[in-house]
């Protein structure tokens, strides 16, 4: 399991601690139960506890119809409830066939459970690593505003804080400015993963960059360049704004800004990987710069048009790894692939909620610039 440099301290907790884990996220829920049993012995002994985790699901008709059923108490109780939005994985009778969940039928089974709290926490926490319809954050035209519109509901349902990792534009908790609403990246997992399994590399400026494959990543790619020591680049995509294909105006053009990245190694680091085309065509772009092995991080790793391109990209020598982590679902055979690897951030969202439940500061968690930065000197 990866590890944050998190050491637990035994503060005092505001409320009884109850987790919750929406259809999906089974195992990710018992990895962060595991963490949370370990560090809080002296509070399991005195309760007798065996578990933080509470008995709640939501129950699906034939139909389509569903509810929220809550059968443990929650009174006064300090509520985190993790759920993974995007998990196509989970399915449901509907007239007898089998339905994947969308996002849609996520949201709907966790405001289906907030529900059926009823009011009678002390608190509701909601961890959502990939932000419901956050792509969707912008008005360009006359369009829904459905992120913003999500986040006001979960607010007015009652919840307090909502966290959240590698937002696609985090200036969306405008739409909730008196709630709390984390931002939280994997920065120092992803970092840690890296050096432990590429054993021959060399973080410095002679030998590694940082490549952002779009404007909009440079913020995320600058923080990963200066906890490193390392230079940064960009691509510019050009995008044909006239048609519109598979829901995005196409890329006609990438072009590259920065330092020479001949004979370097190269990470390409985004926010989740979709389609993966922007991404491979990246590093088309860099390998014919001359760039050596070429490496891919993001935090969320969709591949919704399947593993081929990345299958065969490998195959080809164009990429060596590339890096994701377990905040979403992954198909069992992603992997198995030879060019993935997991990054495991269950210890990570145990320390997170062991801080919130005792109301101190998430700033240590927050900013693991030191940490990093005595990981890369061992």
């Amino acid at each position: 399991m990866s590890t944050t440099g998190y050491i637990h301290k035994e503060y005092e907790p505001i409320a009884d601690l109850s987790i919750i884990g929406m259809n999906g996220v089974e195992d990710m829920l018992q990895r962060v139960d595991d963490y949370l049993i370990d560090w809080r012995q002296k509070e399991v002994k005195e309760k007798g506890l065996s578990t933080y985790k509470l008995n709640a699901k939501s129950i699906r008709f034939g139909n389509g119809e569903a509810k929220g059923v809550v059968y443990d108490t929650v009174r006064g109780h300090d509520v985190f409830i993790i759920c993974d939005i995007y998990n196509y994985g989970v399915t449901y009778k509907l007239y007898g066939m089998d339905a994947p969940m969308s996002p849609d039928d996520h949201f709907q089974d966790l405001k289906r459970i907030i529900g059926a709290i009823g009011g009678k926490a002390r608190r509701i926490t909601v961890i959502m690593p990939m932000l419901y319809q956050g792509r969707q954050d912008a008005r360009q035209m006359r369009e829904s505003l459905d992120c913003a519109i999500a986040l006001q509901e979960l607010e007015k349902m009652g919840v307090e804080n909502i966290i959240s990792f590698d937002v696609h534009e985090p200036k969306v908790q405008n739409a909730i400015p008196l709630s709390g609403f984390e931002n939280v990246y994997p920065t120092y997992q992803m970092i840690k993963a890296f050096v432990n399994t590429e054993k021959d590399i060399k973080v410095d400026k002679e030998h590694l960059m940082i490549i952002s494959p779009d404007a909009g990543g440079m913020k995320r790619c600058i923080y990963y360049s200066a906890v490193m020591g390392v230079d940064l680049g960009m691509f510019y995509k050009r995008r044909d704004y006239t048609r519109i294909e598979n829901g995005k105006n196409p890329v006609v053009s990438h072009q590259f800004l920065g330092e020479d990245v001949n004979g370097k190694d190269v990470i390409l680091i985004d926010d989740m990987i979709a389609s993966g085309e922007t991404l491979i065509d990246a590093a088309i772009k860099l390998r014919e710069r001359g760039a050596n092995k070429i490496y891919m991080f993001a935090a969320f790793g969709l591949f919704n048009e399947g593993f081929a391109k990345f299958d065969k990209a490998f195959e080809d020598g164009l990429i060596s790894r590339v890096y994701t982590t377990n905040l979403i679902y992954r198909k069992p055979e992603l992997r198995e692939r030879k060019w993935y690897k997991e990054v495991d951030m269950s210890k990570y969202i145990a320390s997170i909620i062991d801080v919130l439940n005792s109301d101190k500061s998430l700033s240590e968690l927050l900013d693991p610039a030191q940490k990093i930065k005595a990981l890369l000197e061992k």
